[in-house]
């Protein structure tokens, strides 16, 4: 049985964001299919790539590592003037929908108060990958520029897949999965209210956690 007040929240939730016409299978289908599209037209055009090249895919994925503890540490748990839309819906929303004691989904319509709004991979691509890939295209080389894409669109894929996976059955096939056991606990103990603006900002791998100090 859900908590009244979390109950609450997520009726409330529901109704906001006219959750009855949404579909939660459309909109997973849709995030994986416009990052995979993106990483495998750019991995079609990588060309003898070589060794110091290939470096780019670990230090991309630290850079985003980076960037998600960095993000959800800041303006996902702190309002601020220009991303307090940010703030509302991680803090204020996210986060009585899901606590530490009710993290789990009702059904696939609440896949909306987990995952990002497609919207978001306009703004990833547009705002952050294709810039940044640009500007390395010209000042290093076209295969850095394309690891560079490939690794920033699939580690946000794999944002989306595993947070979603925290808020699914924890019985199911996914949840019984040892390394996913491991990375859902810390998740549920960063859905109690007293220690989710201090700790687990890692939503993925808990680097920039451990490096930080806030595990």
């Amino acid at each position: 049985m859900l908590p009244e007040k979390v109950r609450q929240a997520r009726e409330q939730f529901r109704a906001d964001h006219n959750v009855g016409a949404y579909s939660g299978r459309a909109h997973l289908g849709a995030t994986l299919a416009v990052t995979l599209s993106i990483a495998i037209a750019c991995a079609s055009l990588l060309t003898d790539v070589t060794p110091l090249e290939w470096l780019t895919v670990p230090v991309v994925f630290l850079y985003a590592n980076l960037s998600e503890y960095l993000g959800h540490k800041g303006p996902m748990h702190h309002k601020t003037r220009f991303l307090s839309l940010i703030y509302r819906r991680h803090t204020l929303e996210h986060h009585a929908f899901f606590t530490q004691d009710a993290t789990t989904i009702d059904s696939a319509k609440d896949f909306k108060a987990v995952m990002f709004p497609p919207i978001m991979l306009l703004f990833f691509f547009g705002c952050f990958a294709l810039p940044v890939g640009t500007l390395t295209y010209f000042l290093l080389s076209p295969n850095i520029a394309l690891l560079f894409i490939i690794t920033s669109t699939v580690y946000f894929l794999n944002y989306e897949l595993l947070h979603l996976a925290y808020h699914l059955d924890p019985d199911g096939r996914i949840a019984r999965l040892p390394f996913m056991r491991t990375l859902r606990r810390r998740h549920t103990l960063h859905h109690d209210q007293r220690l989710m603006s201090r700790y687990n900002f890692n939503i993925t791998y808990p680097i920039c956690d451990a490096l930080f100090g806030t595990v």
